[in-house]
């Protein structure tokens, strides 16, 4: 089994979550500064359910924008 573990990534439900100043600072604290934008992680996802993906076993995929793994 595989498994992609995402960073913060801007959805329409980050509005709808946070109060408005959580949503000025959501992501800011990554490495990248900001939160991914789901584009940014459908490519981990793809390769997983591609035959690029097929012998990939076991893995878990970071897509954090450079925050390390726990």
């Amino acid at each position: 089994m595989n498994a992609v573990a995402p960073g913060p990534v801007w959805t329409p439900l980050i509005q709808q979550s946070f109060s408005p100043e959580q949503v000025k600072k959501f992501g800011e604290d990554s490495p990248f500064k900001r939160p991914a934008q789901p584009a940014e992680l459908a490519p981990a996802y793809v390769f997983l359910a591609s035959d690029d993906g097929q012998y990939v076993s076991g893995e878990i995929l970071g897509v954090t924008g450079g925050k390390p793994l726990a």
